[in-house]
């Protein structure tokens, strides 16, 4: 492989590096991280977005690296944006800094705007290299790609799980079926997370808060002091739910997803009024309302109920299961609701894509298959 190749790939792995380090704060923005070398083909400067409204990745690096990005390159994680929201576009601050070649891992998702911040570049005389580690740049934005391609936000279901497939005792006891490393795992997803979904069974069995607990998720690595909570959308049909729970007491904004139109006189700020399917709202129109509200990965930590109605309506994209050495026995609560299959075409098929070991519990994460992918 050619030196200049080999540079690329070198250069681009640390701006996705810088892009990982707002993992937990970017949102609803994408991650990114930039990394400037000057005409010498010296290390410049380095950014990475931290959160909406601040400057991105690109501007960060920039004013590091000076003058020294006049004559440079540019390696940069996504596409440099061409329009104008809460911040300028990067392409035009690139353009002013004298910037004379861009890397770009891939373009950006959003059909709006893809390939209008490469084309400003090329036109103002910048040469633009595309496809650089583009696979690792995605997998840095699951939920944003998808909600610009599909309006949807990129949903997670996590189960903690017995060796034999259970998740609670007949009894309904289930903490703490995993251990401490897991636990704190699952802090982690849910600080990544825009929202974390529940249902109105979970909500009223654990009385969960679904909040991150930042002393056992241990942030080392979080790069702002005020702590980002996902916020919570609970599935409540009916609106059964007393308002004394954890959910509706604790400051932080939980949404109701339900069937109910809202009575006159009531404050509707964080009610969902969804259609209704077979008596219960309608989970794909609950996921565009989620996408609406620039939503880019929901987690799920639900009963068997609401965990198995999303997988069969094709819902979820990714199944994080936490597996303890533990057996609960046959009259145990099964992880998943699901109907009577009568052939192997309309199971649901899983694709594993990862396996460790957390303390005495193993995870395996899973891509889901489209359904009737055998």
């Amino acid at each position: 492989m050619p030196q200049a190749i080999k540079d690329d790939y070198k250069w681009m792995a640390k701006a996705i590096q810088l892009a990982r380090r707002g993992l937990y704060t970017t949102s609803p923005n994408p991650r990114v991280g930039c990394v400037i070398l000057d005409a010498e083909k010296q290390y410049a400067g380095e950014g990475f977005h931290i959160q909406a409204g601040t400057p991105h990745a690109e501007v960060h690096a920039l004013r590091q690296a000076g003058t020294r990005a006049k004559g440079g390159t540019a390696y940069v994680t996504l596409e440099p944006c061409s329009h104008f929201g809460r911040t300028p576009p990067c392409a035009n601050a690139l353009i002013q800094a004298g910037v004379k070649r861009v890397v770009v891992a891939m373009t950006d998702p959003n059909p709006n705007v893809s390939g209008n911040g490469i084309k400003r570049l090329q036109d103002n005389g910048i040469t633009v290299v595309t496809d650089v580690m583009a696979a690792e740049a995605a997998a840095l934005n699951p939920g944003f790609i998808k909600r610009m391609i599909t309006g949807n936000p990129y949903v997670r279901l996590k189960l903690g799980i017995s060796l034999d497939g259970k998740i609670a005792l007949e009894n309904g006891v289930s903490q703490w079926i995993t251990g401490p490393d897991a636990r704190r795992d699952v802090q982690r997803f849910r600080a990544q997370s825009c929202a974390v979904l529940t249902g109105s069974g979970t909500a009223l069995a654990d009385n969960p808060s679904l909040l991150v607990r930042p002393a056992e998720a241990d942030f080392a690595e979080y790069p702002s002091e005020t702590l980002r909570q996902p916020a919570r959308v609970v599935v409540d049909s009916n609106r059964n739910l007393p308002a004394d729970l954890q959910l509706f007491t604790d400051s932080q904004p939980t949404f109701i997803a339900t069937v109910k139109r809202p009575a006159e006189t009531e404050n509707v700020a964080h009610l969902l009024s969804l259609p209704q399917k077979q008596g219960k709202v309608d989970l794909a129109e609950l996921m565009v309302r989620l996408g609406d509200m620039q939503f880019n990965e929901v987690w799920v930590e639900a009963g068997p109920g609401l965990s198995g109605a999303l997988l069969h309506a094709g819902l979820v994209d990714e199944l994080i299961i936490y597996q303890a050495p533990k057996l609960l026995g046959d009259k145990a609560k099964s992880m998943v609701d699901l109907p009577s299959f009568t052939a192997l075409s309309q199971t649901i098929s899983l694709q594993r894509t990862d396996c460790r070991q957390l303390g005495e519990d193993i995870r395996m994460q899973f891509n889901v298959m489209p359904q009737g992918h055998v």
